[in-house]
């Protein structure tokens, strides 16, 4: 079929096409105001470049930078035979637009490529948001229709070989540069595709681009790099995107490259730079309901490995039983997070995770598991500003009764208040308190300056 014929079918199909649909529970949005004859256009170049190809897209012994010129040179080609009069400005967005489709993820390439970019929350095909230093706003992309936002997410979720129909709904997968994705479809979102990706810098964060940032200041750094090296167990915990694995992956770099690490994670999000690290993933279940393998079994699978330490990205079932039993079987030195509101609510959610793997427990012989295997917490939250601060370093002591110990070392200092812009002006700051487990410290031949646990006044 010729061009000339393909941009005829595109403009019946457009003027048989159904209105734009509203929703009320997203408001109005409005589509997208690209003019009609340079979507018709846009549809026809793409069907003809996707003819003139063919099995060249798929041709494993083509690099990216050699498909991507044979498709740029072959759009080009196909552009000239278009009769519509086009602008430069035009033809260079549409080009551009039609090799995002083809080589890569649409709309939503440019807001990947934006490093400022960390978080692309699509609510259907003519509404997208962005997550820009902590805050969201909305974002120029957007989808042709829903079936260009169903492609764009089939191309994403069958690099892993996973899939999103109706059968099964819902799908959690990853980009090439480890990104996280979750999508979700009709029937189950009502006002079509949703999707989100939460993008992650190629570079990983070091510490002091966190002391930078705020998240910690440089003596906590240089106590957690203390308590890394001395083989303590640690708890990172926080709500949604407070940003514990970004926290995850610096504590992570404090760990000797002499020693075997074991990363387990739902979606490998890891960027760890030591040489002896073994990645694991787990797996959910196919269309048939079979061939699951979750972090718990995994937690089991990697005490056979010969761990030095062990690294989960998030324990939220189960699995949590496994890992305290690690933490207390000789593989000390683990790291993991969790979701939680606060260093005491941290032990109540294992405990809860705890009886969820059916053991019959007592409640003390679980506490004095958690008081054995964890030694720190350290908790993150994001404030209302966006930004994403560790508030409590607190010390596991130990049992008293029914009840688990804890003692803050170092304290977010809220009562500094917050600038004209809504920043918060404060800073963790030490409580006095020394740890108990400083003489973990000695047995390691790991030395801290005594000095970090000096009082420091709180604001009034």
């Amino acid at each position: 079929m010729s061009l000339t014929d393909r941009l005829a079918e595109a403009r019946r199909q457009r003027g048989d096409a159904p209105a734009h649909p509203t929703s009320s529970a997203r408001g109005l949005a409005t589509r997208s105001a690209e003019p009609n004859a340079l979507t018709d256009l846009k549809r026809a170049v793409h069907a003809s470049l996707l003819e003139s190809l063919g099995p060249q897209l798929y041709d494993n012994r083509l690099t990216e930078d050699e498909l991507e010129a044979k498709v740029r040179s072959t759009l080009q080609l196909v552009l000239t035979q278009s009769e519509t009069p086009m602008t430069v400005t035009d033809r260079a967005k549409l080009t551009q637009d039609i090799a995002d489709d083809i080589l890569g993820y649409g709309p939503l390439e440019p807001l990947l490529r934006d490093p400022d970019i960390t978080e692309i929350m699509v609510n259907g095909p003519w509404t997208v948001y962005v997550e820009r230093a902590g805050r969201i706003e909305t974002a120029p992309a957007r989808f042709a229709d829903e079936s260009h936002l169903r492609r764009t997410i089939d191309k994403i979720v069958a690099r892993i070989g996973r899939r999103v129909d109706e059968a099964s709904p819902m799908v959690d997968a990853r980009l090439p540069d480890g990104s996280r994705v979750n999508a979700i479809v009709p029937p189950l979102a009502i006002d079509g595709a949703t999707l989100t990706i939460r993008k992650f810098a190629t570079e990983p964060y070091e510490t002091e681009d966190l002391v930078t940032f705020g998240t910690l200041t440089t003596p906590v750094a240089s106590f957690l790099d203390a308590c890394v090296r001395a083989r303590l167990n640690i708890m990172v915990s926080g709500g949604t995107g407070a940003g514990k694995t970004t926290t995850l992956n610096v504590l992570s770099s404090f760990i000797p490259r002499t020693e075997r690490i074991i990363t387990i994670e739902d979606a490998a999000e890891l960027q760890l730079r030591q040489e002896h690290v073994v990645r694991l993933e787990s797996r959910p279940p196919n269309i048939e309901g079979r061939g699951e393998v979750t972090i718990r079994d995994l937690v089991r699978n990697a005490l056979r490995m010969r761990p030095d330490r062990i690294v989960v990205g998030e324990v939220r079932d189960a699995a949590a039983l496994d890992m305290l039993q690690a933490m207390n079987t000789g593989h000390d030195g683990s790291i993991c997070t969790a979701h939680a509101n606060g260093p005491r609510d941290t032990l109540a959610r294992i405990e809860t995770m705890v009886l969820m793997a059916g053991a019959d427990l007592p409640l003390r012989a679980i506490r004095e598991q958690l008081a054995s295997a964890l030694d720190l917490i350290v908790h993150q939250t994001r404030f209302r500003d966006g930004s994403r601060r560790i508030t409590h370093v607190t010390e596991v002591v130990g049992m008293e009764g029914e009840v688990i110990t804890l003692q803050d070392l170092f304290l977010f200092d809220h009562k500094a208040g917050y600038d004209p812009n809504g920043r918060a002006l404060g800073q963790l700051k030490s409580t006095g308190l020394r740890p108990k487990f400083l003489d973990r410290f000695a047995e390691q031949n790991v030395e801290v300056d005594p000095t970090l646990f000096a009082f420091e006044r709180f604001g009034v």
